[in-house]
């Protein structure tokens, strides 16, 4: 489905866009109904915090409660852990050795290399590689677990080590951070939940579950020292793959069902599952080799598939979100990619003495993961700092992955490596800031300068013609999002409100006795013709714009009752002054055509301050005070009037073209009768659309209109003409007289 211009699909009595209301990511943490306080969502969402700090706080005190090393170490040259420092006792002395084996007193030296020092046995790729590390690491937390422990360094030197605990101080000052980021996370995937408690938004919850997991994870792993409790790296290599997997799989899903539904949207969920639980049976079974390898092919096959169901969704639907979620699948995939490649082109590789295997760019991209899935449900709300942290995160992916590239595949040292990479990261998140920022969370929005001169034309035109307002609303509205369709809803809203995942507005076009107009309601759907999300920004943005609209109508408004005021007491002046003296002078006259002349001129200033006085003037109203004017004016000097009126609409006339029509009419009849001496007098006025066409012609003596001289009356004539935006020409009639051709090609009325 798609469209190549907005258009409109109002059908009286019924909401346009019903689905314009259904929830998806981007409104469930906003339920339809206020709930009052405390509602079960409330005490839900205070349990899973309360559960999350639970967890978080029972995982530091586990960890803090273990033994471990308190030691720095380096990847010496010979690819053996070197102490590089530690504040234990006796142990400053054997700074820059290398360590051999870990034993208890006694006991069977076991050997420990490089491997011990690599935290992250899910990103080992070789699995014999993998094995190794897991048993030196769960070798090293039994015998620190069992008590005094003996360290052997290549030069033949033992240390010996009593158990001490770690406490709360060896957590490490990325423990916390790690462990807060889960802790919203998991809680952000609770709210989407209960915000709309359905089982579609069952798949975020779960992603943001998964990756909460991880995050924990991580967190472990971070910790400074040797010694973590055992069977941590024993059981998290396929845990972590699982939680990679589910998310993986939980994104596809979601995929299918935001935010259009695919055709089989069950069978694709149940299929992905379907194949996630295959392979977690057979690599519980040992049958996937190498392991890494069937884990990220296993990722990259799901980033694939919900890309190609994002894409699949924008293609049954142009709907804006379906296009974020598939830039989104497309930077993950990308991301996955580049990470992928850089930890399989560094393992057994010789690595520089600074440089971990794959340690810092899969952290880098699980908070990449994880800034994604927060910044999801957010993406209506224009929020800048969920933003700022994905795009940091994305940058951070690439960063670390080129910086682990650089080492391996072209032997740089450390800093030219990790120098490199950040010029070239920075370098891109230049370039790509606005483009990622804006148009990847769908959801930039118009330019101030060109915002600003849109509702500057519409308040001028607002000014001018009031009751056009609701169209030049959504004419403004159109111009500014370029929606892909607007539409009449049958609720009106408050304020203006951000539905449909983002995909629709619904703007409020209200009046009321004052303005005269009924309330009303605009849908806007798929602002920028599907390529974008609309936000509360967008709604804040209309808002103003409608109050600086109805600001300009109420100005013209009062302007009008001003002049109207002002008019009515002119009117009234007139009347009682001017009329009364001319009514007393015309009792007085000593001549009959006097008092004839002076009957006229009190006709005449009845005629002004009735047109003056009038709150308004309709074209066919008008047409038959002109028509009676006349005919009593041609009679006066025995002339016949022809009169011929014709229009299409009924148009409410401005003071201004009332008072200028009837005065050019009156000149032109005036000239006819006084100067031509005609004794017929025809009068054509015709409305056709917005063109506006009066002849008036005489059989008069009047020839040759080129050579006259225009005084005051044909000057006044040709400068009302002007004023209304027309233009006015005398010719010559057969067989005898003068025809005036007045033509407004753009006659407006107050309507």
């Amino acid at each position: 489905m798609a469209a190549s211009a907005p258009h409109d699909t109002a059908e009286p009595g019924r909401s346009a866009d019903p689905a314009a209301e259904t929830s998806g990511l981007d409104d469930t943490l906003e339920p339809a109904g206020r709930a009052p306080w405390p509602s079960w969502r409330h005490r839900t969402l205070a349990l899973a915090a309360l559960l999350g700090c639970i967890v978080v706080f029972w995982l530091a005190h586990w960890v803090a409660t273990t033994p471990f090393v308190d030691a720095r170490w380096i990847i010496g040259p010979a690819g053996a852990p070197v102490l590089a420092s530690s504040p234990l006792p006796g142990w400053q002395v054997h700074r820059g050795r290398s360590l051999v084996a870990v034993a208890a007193p006694g006991g069977a030296p076991q050997p420990v290399d490089a491997a011990l020092l690599h935290a992250a046995p899910r990103w080992q790729v070789g699995d014999a590689d993998r094995a190794r590390q897991v048993a030196q690491r769960e070798g090293l937390a039994n015998l620190l677990a069992a008590g005094a422990t003996q360290w052997h360094f290549a030069d033949g030197t033992v240390a010996g080590l009593a158990p001490t605990l770690r406490g709360w101080a060896g957590l490490g000052w990325l423990f916390w951070p790690l462990c807060a980021l889960a802790w919203l996370l998991a809680l952000t995937g609770v709210a989407v939940l209960t915000a709309r408690p359905r089982l579609a938004n069952l798949p975020y919850a779960v992603m943001a579950l998964c990756q909460a997991g991880n995050l924990l994870t991580i967190a472990l792993e971070t910790t400074p020292g040797l010694g973590l409790p055992p069977g941590v790296a024993a059981h998290g290599t396929l845990v972590r793959m699982a939680l990679d997997g589910a998310t993986g799989a939980a994104a596809v899903s979601a995929l299918a069902l935001h935010p259009t539904r695919l055709p089989g949207a069950r069978w694709i969920a149940a299929a992905v599952w379907a194949v996630l639980a295959a392979w977690l049976m057979l690599a519980r079974a040992g049958a996937l080799t190498p392991l890494w390898w069937w884990a990220q092919g296993l990722c990259l096959a799901l980033a694939t598939a919900a890309l190609l169901a994002a894409a699949a969704s924008f293609r049954v639907e142009p709907h804006p979100q379906a296009m974020v979620l598939r830039r989104f699948a497309g930077v993950t995939l990308a991301s996955l990619m580049l990470v992928t490649a850089a930890v399989a082109l560094a393992a057994g590789q010789p690595l520089p003495p600074a440089v971990s295997i794959g340690a810092g760019a899969p952290i880098a991209w699980t908070l990449f993961i994880a800034s994604l899935l927060l910044l999801a449900p957010l993406l209506t709300r224009s929020l800048q700092a969920p933003r700022e942290f994905a795009l940091l995160a994305s940058v951070g992916t690439v960063a670390t992955s080129l910086d682990l590239w650089f080492a391996t595949a072209f032997a740089l040292d450390a800093f030219a490596s990790l120098a490199l990479a950040l010029a070239i990261a920075l370098a891109a998140y230049g370039q790509a800031r606005r483009w990622l920022l804006e148009h990847a969370s769908g959801s930039s929005v118009p330019g101030t300068e060109r915002s600003f001169e849109l509702l500057y034309r519409a308040a001028r035109e607002a000014q001018a013609r009031p009751a056009h307002y609701p169209h030049l609303l959504k004419r403004l509205l159109r111009e500014l999002f370029e929606p892909l369709a607007i539409a009449s809803a049958e609720r009106v809203p408050a304020r203006t409100r951000v539905v449909g995942n983002g995909s629709a507005l619904l703007v409020p076009v209200r009046g009321g006795e004052a303005d005269g107009m009924p309330n009303a309601a605009l849908l806007l759907r798929y602002a920028r013709q599907g390529q974008r999300l609309f936000t509360l920004d967008d709604a804040r943005l209309v808002d103003r714009v409608i109050e600086q609209m109805r600001r300009a109508v109420a100005y013209d408004r009062a302007v009008e009752q001003g002049r109207h005021e002002e008019r009515l007491r002119i009117a009234q002046d007139l009347h009682d002054d001017i009329g009364a003296r001319l009514l007393t002078l015309m009792y007085q006259a000593p001549t009959p055509e006097m008092e004839n002349y002076l009957r006229h001129t009190l006709q005449d200033l009845k005629t002004l301050t009735r047109g003056l006085a009038a709150a308004e003037h309709r074209l066919s109203h008008a047409a038959v005070e002109w028509r009676a004017d006349l005919t009593h004016r041609l009679a006066a000097a025995q002339a016949e009037l022809g009169w011929t009126f014709a229009c299409d609409r009924d148009l409410r006339l401005t003071v201004m073209q009332w008072s200028a029509l009837t005065r050019v009419l009156r000149e032109l009849v005036s000239n006819a009768l006084y100067h031509g001496h005609a004794t017929r007098v025809d009068v054509q006025l015709g409305l056709e659309g917005s063109r506006l066409v009066l002849q008036v012609a005489d059989d008069g003596c009047g020839r040759e209109p080129q050579s006259w001289a225009h005084g005051l009356g044909l000057g006044g004539v040709r400068k009302r003409v002007k004023q209304l935006g027309g233009q006015v020409q005398w010719r010559e009639n057969e067989p005898r007289g003068i025809v005036c051709d007045v033509r407004l090609d753009r006659f407006g009325g107050g309507d």
